[in-house]
């Protein structure tokens, strides 16, 4: 198959490249035009570098188009200005697919395009699906609603279009669980705030085999929580870290302490959602780790 991935360097990126086989040809949008990224010196399939969308004139001989591009969005406080670096890597770039879809006369019949559980917004302890209507109108919520209404944009009898909503992405070597480690190792790990918000996190083995789930069945679209079925709290995950690492959880993050750090960026840690995968269960997958203790026993086994 032939695939443009914007984001191709990131994590799911990279690990989705790394699943394709010597048939398959990607065409991978990155920043530099050559990266150094080792997880894509390790892949069979062949890929070729862009440095901008600007190189291509239409998607005509592209079968999917995976979106993943965005400015990371807990690396920095939510300045207005990195607000807006956080709007235009994400909306921008979906909109010149969007164009470039357009602009062709036999399209991708796939585009599959990023979001994030951020789309609902704070939500307690109110467990979430696809379907939930009680949206919490908060900054990374229309973040994620723009993003998702420009990529369901593309969708016509020629092109389906998915929306993966993410959660936290478990993976050993990039994203939040590296971060998480070091201050585990340490012996500084500890609840964040009141430790009651909602964590809904997927292993990225099953964020990849999710991906090739929705390329593979013709028949779905729409928005997907890519979220594990079983989502957990703050401190049921910190404890469940640190039982993986044997390493004491008993220095915990107070809220007052991570807004001074964060600022309002800090909600993402100190609110959360619980949220459910319904769509893709309903759809016959199969998670290999549906359970925390389970994808945090073979990423530290």
């Amino acid at each position: 198959m032939r695939y443009l991935i914007t984001g191709g360097t990131g994590l799911i990126g990279s690990h989705f490249c790394q699943s394709l086989n010597a048939d398959d040809q990607v065409t991978v949008l990155s920043r530099t035009k050559k990266p150094t990224s080792s997880s894509l010196k390790r892949t069979e399939c062949s890929i070729r570098f862009i440095s901008s969308l600007e190189a291509l004139s239409n998607l005509n001989d592209i079968d999917c188009v995976i979106n993943l591009a965005g400015e990371p969005i807990a690396d920095k406080r939510w300045t207005k200005q990195h607000k807006t670096t956080l709007e235009q890597s994400r909306w921008e770039t979906t909109q010149a697919l969007n164009a470039l879809f357009k602009t062709s006369s036999t399209p991708p019949h796939t585009f599959i395009s990023g979001s994030a559980i951020g789309f609902y917004g704070r939500q307690g302890t109110r467990p979430m699906v696809e379907s939930s209507t009680e949206i919490h109108d908060e900054f990374t919520h229309r973040l994620c609603s723009k993003w998702e209404s420009i990529a369901l944009d593309v969708q016509s009898p020629a092109t389906r279009v998915c929306v993966l909503r993410t959660g936290i992405v478990l993976a050993k070597e990039q994203g939040a669980l590296a971060k998480m480690t070091l201050p585990f190792q340490l012996g500084l790990g500890g609840k964040i705030g009141s430790g009651v918000q909602g964590m809904s996190w997927i292993h990225i083995n099953d964020m990849i085999a999710g991906i090739h789930h929705l390329i593979q069945n013709k028949h779905l679209n729409g928005a997907f929580n890519f979220t594990a079925p079983f989502p957990v709290s703050n401190k049921d995950f910190v404890n469940e870290l640190g039982h993986a690492l044997s390493r004491p959880t008993l220095i915990p993050m107070p809220a007052f302490a991570l807004r001074t750090l964060m600022g309002e960026s800090a909600d993402i840690l100190l609110t959360g959602q619980f949220v459910y995968p319904e769509k893709l269960l309903s759809s016959a997958f199969k998670f290999s780790y549906p359970k925390l203790n389970q994808a945090l026993g073979n990423l530290f086994d």
